[in-house]
């Protein structure tokens, strides 16, 4: 038992592919800038860093400096503290010093130098109401910090304190020492202010605002009355010496705008952005083109499958003639491939060898304004030699641009259509010239006694004849009329002879101009002898000015006798004296029309219905081709055959013909 494989389906890993292959531009694009974004925050990053280390050096630089200077201070104290305490008095070169180390760059604002017992000896400048006000409730110098200082025999620096002013002092006692002994303290007093103010170089002013802060957190000093920057970005240190809780705090002014990492993140930003929305356009752009691409897919299967399925050749050409396009049809209908036919030019290879200077005639007239309407018929030939009929429709191919770029045409194969065409008329020829022969078997004993007449006329005036020439009564006018009866009788038999075989005869149909009068009382005159037969009287109303009729003229007096004769028919049952058949003639228009009129039975709706069917019949004896045949004709010479009901009774057939067929 054979078994069918199933429909493949789409493996999943291909179409997880493609996801992924389609995803990964997006994906490469999120890294990308996702390296950018991260490489501008480590750049600020090392910045702030880089900034931040900057800061602590300065700020360490600034510290080692701040002490440097108050340990020289420290120094030049020591150094002059002996001769201060045991002379009692200034001498010139310690004065000179004294002023050197008041002077505004060192920070010191007076000296004080006592004893041992920690009694003033002497200021400079000398002490006044202002200190009054500070540590120990204005006992400034500081008597513990006198005690430390000649306790632990060093320089020790005191709390800071205000003064008036709004400035904050503070001192350092430095002990002084002999071989006798302690000797007493020097007594610097700092002003906080001018310490920081002018201790700090200008370019570390520019870049940092330097502010000493109090154990509580309040600003008692400050080298800038500028607002503070972000603290987060400040460095806060003790400031040790003069110690006793005090900060210092540095704070980085903003620096000019550094341009190049603005641009630079600003440029990342910007071509990101593009990217971005390039890559978002490129996607919709493709997407558009993808479904673009499959509707055109879809759409040129579609009609693949429609050309496919057309059993109509098609076939395009360019101006030269050269085939540009051939369908599955075509190549089925002539027996070529399509690259045997494609690029060729005339004469084609299906071209009929025995046609070929009228084929090449019709293809000149083709390509110099196409094809009518209704086509044009050609006989070709398949590869394997067979003849086929052909009906070409040829229109002009437009491009796009409205150029006029070849033809476009399509071929049908007619053979069997044309091959059955013929067979159907000549079957139809068969089936008149039966119906014919019908019709005058019909009639053939009315003709016998019809011949008969002539025939005994001519027999009677032949015995007449002779008696006269055996009794040598012989009159040669009398004789003369005898022979001229004998004569007409002769004619009027071969006369009814030929119109027999006239209407039997089979012939090929022979269209001519005729007199449908004259073809009538042919008719009229064939049936004559039948309608005496039958009581029935025949009466012809034949119009003068009827124009002639382009028609076969033994086939419309078939219809005029099959007409004649259903009138008789139908009046078997009417009185003698009305059976009565009239044919009369009209014309109108560009049509002439034949009216057949009886007083008979009249056709019921019914019959109506299948008069003109095959083989319908109302007669015992009919064939039941008689009207079909008939209305055949009619319709092959492009006239109708119809009928209506008579005003009086019976029936009125109507026989229309075109005066000009085409």
């Amino acid at each position: 038992m054979p078994t069918s494989n199933p429909s493949p389906q789409p493996r999943p890993t291909s179409s997880w592919r493609t996801r992924w292959v389609a995803r990964l531009p997006f994906l490469t694009l999120a890294l990308f800038l996702g390296a950018i974004a991260t490489l501008v925050w480590l750049t600020r990053e090392y910045d702030k860093e880089e900034q931040q280390t900057t800061l602590i050096t300065d700020a360490l630089w600034m510290e080692q400096n701040l002490r440097f200077q108050l340990d020289r201070n420290e120094a030049q104290l020591q150094q002059i503290a002996p001769e201060l305490l045991r002379n009692g008095r200034l001498a010139p070169q310690t004065e000179a010093q004294l002023r050197h180390l008041l002077s505004q760059d060192r920070g010191l604002v007076r000296m004080i130098w006592l004893d041992h017992e920690g009694r003033v000896r002497g200021a400079m400048p000398p002490q006044s109401d202002e200190h009054l006000v500070g540590e120990s409730a204005g006992a400034v110098p500081s008597g513990d910090v006198f005690r430390l200082a000649r306790a632990v025999g060093r320089p020790v620096y005191g709390p800071a304190y205000p003064v008036l002013g709004d400035k904050t002092h503070f001192e350092v006692h430095v002990p002084a020492w002999s071989d006798e002994g302690f000797l007493g303290v020097i007594v610097g007093v700092y002003s906080l202010s001018d310490l920081v103010v002018r201790e700090l170089p200008w370019w570390f002013s520019e870049r940092y605002r330097v502010a000493v802060l109090d154990p509580d957190g309040r600003e008692i000093a400050a080298k800038s009355k500028v607002a503070p920057l972000e603290a987060t970005h400040g460095y806060t240190m003790a400031f040790d010496p003069p110690g006793h809780g005090l900060t210092m705090q540095i704070t980085p002014y903003k620096g000019e705008t550094r341009w190049m990492p603005v641009l630079l993140s600003a440029s990342i930003v910007l071509l990101g952005t593009i990217i971005v929305w390039s890559v978002w356009q490129l996607r919709r752009q493709l997407a558009a083109r993808q479904t673009a691409e499959q509707a055109l897919r879809e759409e040129s299967a579609y009609r693949r499958a429609m050309e496919d399925s057309l059993i109509t050749g098609l076939r395009a050409r360019d101006l030269e003639g050269r085939l540009t396009y051939v369908n599955s049809a075509f190549c089925r209908m002539t027996g070529f491939s399509t690259e045997e036919l494609l690029g060729r030019k005339p004469p084609m290879p299906y071209w009929d060898p025995d046609h070929i200077a009228e084929t090449q005639a019709l293809h000149e007239q083709i390509m110099a304004g196409g094809t009518s309407p209704d086509g044009v018929e050609v006989r070709l030939r398949r590869k394997n030699g067979e003849r086929l009929d052909t009906l070409v429709f040829e229109a002009p191919l437009i491009d796009a641009h409205g150029r006029h770029t070849g033809w476009m045409g399509s071929v049908l194969d007619i053979t069997e259509q044309k091959r059955a065409r013929e067979l159907a008329l000549q079957q139809e020829e068969r089936l008149q010239a039966t119906s014919r022969l019908v019709t005058m078997g019909e009639m053939a004993s009315t003709l016998a006694h019809e011949l008969n007449q002539p025939l005994a006329a001519i027999a009677s005036y032949n015995s007449g004849c002779i008696n006269r020439l055996e009794a040598d009564q012989l009159d040669r006018g009398e004789l003369r009329d005898i022979h001229d009866k004998i004569g007409r009788q002769a004619r009027r038999a071969g006369e009814i002879i030929r119109r027999v075989h006239d209407f039997v005869r089979r012939s090929e149909p022979r269209r001519e101009a005729i007199d449908l009068n004259a073809v009538i009382r042919e008719a009229l005159g064939l049936i004559e002898a039948d309608a005496r037969k039958r009581r029935t009287h025949l009466v012809a109303d034949l119009a003068t000015d009827l124009p002639p009729v382009h028609a076969d003229a033994v086939m419309i007096e078939q219809i005029i006798v099959n007409l004649v004769r259903n009138g008789m028919d139908a009046m078997r049952d009417t009185p003698d004296a009305l059976r009565t058949v009239r044919i009369s003639t009209r014309s109108g228009g560009n049509v002439v029309t034949v009216r057949v009129s009886d007083h008979g039975s009249g056709i019921d709706a019914d019959t109506a219905r299948h008069l003109f069917q095959p083989f319908f019949t109302t007669k015992q004896e009919g064939m039941g081709m008689g009207l079909n045949i008939c209305r055949s004709i009619a319709e092959l010479h492009h006239g109708r055959l119809g009928f209506e009901p008579a005003p009086d009774g019976g029936t009125i057939f109507t026989l229309t013909l075109p005066v000009d067929p085409t």
